[in-house]
């Protein structure tokens, strides 16, 4: 299993990357938040040879412009991977099963050259999906051992823990394999 981290502006910029293979960075939020720490958090992984991802905390309403600030605001290079996080927002809210759907699909037309996947919690998964739609893979947090969500559902990456900070694997033989994967959108 390969290991990796996710990070957003409540990490620092100059985070560990030793033993690292990938690094998913939070680009957006909603329709108007870009994290601060952006530019200097991908740096950071891309000089650390890492392979790179980005993702949007989404909420209801207007995804068409969600996904076009996603898309806008994350610096894509080719081969780097971007991500939906699905979950309840700070308000209280979220978006439907039926929302994320789309919101995949719109961020798939908007960059097909990338591959897109879906990151939500067992719970939404379990209870919350009505479609198992995850684009081009699942990103599952489950805090149990790394590598052995309790999900039936292949998966791609899987978030163990967050302490202390989220702390990831992914289920490819090797990093040339995930490289492989993220270039082969």
């Amino acid at each position: 299993m390969l290991r990796g981290i996710d990070v957003s502006s409540h990490q620092t910029a100059s985070y560990d990357t030793d033993g690292l293979s990938f690094v998913f960075v939070k680009a957006t939020e909603g329709r108007r938040y870009t994290n601060p720490k952006l530019a200097d958090q991908t740096k950071r992984a891309r000089d650390a040879g890492l392979v790179t991802g980005f993702y949007h905390f989404l909420w209801p309403g207007d995804l068409t412009a969600q996904a076009e600030h996603f898309v806008n605001e994350a610096p894509l290079k080719e081969g780097d991977l971007l991500a939906v996080d699905w979950e309840t927002t700070g308000g209280g809210t979220r978006a439907s099963a039926a929302e994320k759907d789309r919101f995949l699909r719109l961020v798939k037309e908007l960059r097909p050259g990338h591959r897109v996947v879906l990151y939500c919690n067992r719970d939404f998964w379990l209870n919350v999906d009505t479609t198992s739609e995850a684009g081009d893979g699942l990103w599952i947090a489950d805090y149990v051992g790394a590598g052995e969500p309790r999900v039936e559902a292949a998966w791609r990456f899987h978030q163990y823990t967050d302490d202390p900070l989220d702390q990831n694997v992914a289920d490819f033989a090797d990093e040339a394999a995930l490289r492989e994967w993220a270039e082969g959108a």
